[in-house]
């Protein structure tokens, strides 16, 4: 195994110099961290996390916390494509990923403790955001660097990264509009989470602005799973007048309110139109292909980890909002209502 001191003798340096090239001290000039490193990728040399770890008092490691228990958020194709997005801006920048999950949030509370006051990781994602939430109530009680994905709920000054969900749902809701469509139902996520809250207002807002009156008859709300876009269609379709076109607010709800609307012999687009949001890569290979919207998940979880990791590299001081833009990928699941 090569050690540090014979990588200090090829380089002609100290060993404590080669230590302060690894921990990339700003006291080392770049032309001789370029030698070090050039001669410990001849050598083969690979420093020690652990040890590297209690010198510098850091783990390289950012913990994500997820909104639910692990088995459950996977369901939807949203959190890998987030997640893929951090795991890409970590692995450049030499960090590690650790999750931390529960079935409560009891659980998940004394998972994140544990993690944080065991001092395994440097800094958090958040991957969500939700009205009164005990678990970012904790977090912003244990003084380490965090980002949420989702707008804070009461508009605090947190670093976060997320959509305009108000004006994407008003786009896509006044894209119906446009095609004709006057009675448009919502399948909503859960009024828990400041995302269903915003893309919410936004369908209210264009209807407001084309004066057309909301039926709670056609609005319904659920978990983001395929059961509450089924349930939530059915509800919907049994309204004394169905509307003509649907938004859900995810992909996998719309594919279980595909599912309903063929189970009850309703045709899609033929005899209600569905838009939905999120774009997940099966969105394409649904049957009609799903009209969707765009709202880049991978980059909301690279954005993510790049705040966390510019705060942990005093590269920035500043609480950073940061808000990517929307696009309604067209497909094949809405047709005009004239």
């Amino acid at each position: 195994m090569v050690t540090i001191k014979e990588v200090a003798e090829k380089a002609g340096v100290s060993p404590s110099t080669v230590s302060r090239v690894i921990s990339d001290s700003p006291r080392i000039s770049e032309e001789t961290k370029e030698r070090v490193r050039k001669v410990m990728k001849e050598l083969g040399y690979h420093p020690n996390a652990i040890a590297r770890s209690l010198v510098s008092r850091t783990t390289n490691t950012i913990g994500i916390v997820m909104p639910r228990a692990a088995d459950e958020v996977f369901l939807n194709p949203f959190f890998p494509e987030a997640l893929r997005g951090i795991a890409k801006c970590t692995h450049q920048e030499g960090y590690c990923m650790l999750i931390t999950t529960g079935n409560t949030d009891e659980e998940q509370l004394e998972s994140l403790k544990t993690v944080v006051n065991g001092g395994r990781v440097d800094g958090l994602i958040l991957m969500y955001s939700k009205i009164n939430d005990p678990i970012l109530k904790a977090v912003k009680k244990m003084h380490v660097p965090f980002v949420m994905i989702g707008r804070p709920p009461k508009k605090e000054d947190l670093d976060f990264v997320d959509n305009d969900n108000v004006e994407a749902a008003f786009n896509a809701t006044e894209y119906l509009i446009r095609m004709g469509h006057r009675r448009i139902g919502l399948i909503n996520g859960s009024l828990n989470l400041v995302v269903s809250i915003d893309r919410f207002e936004g369908y209210k807002r264009a209807l407001k602005k084309y004066n057309i009156d909301i039926d709670e008859s056609i609005i319904t709300s659920s978990e983001f799973v395929q059961e509450g876009g089924y349930e939530g269609m059915k509800k919907i379709l049994k309204s004394p007048k169905p509307p003509t076109a649907i938004i859900t607010t995810d992909d996998l709800m719309a594919f279980g309110a595909i599912k309903a609307a063929k189970d009850m012999g309703v045709k899609i687009p033929q005899d209600i139109s569905i838009m939905s949001f999120n774009n997940i890569p099966l969105s394409e290979f649904a049957t009609p292909p799903l009209t969707s919207v765009e709202i880049n998940a991978y980059t909301l979880g690279y954005e993510a980890a790049k705040i966390v990791i510019d705060k942990l590299k005093g590269r920035c001081s500043e609480t950073v909002s940061k808000v990517l833009k929307t696009h309604i990928i067209h497909r094949q699941s809405i047709v005009e209502n004239r």
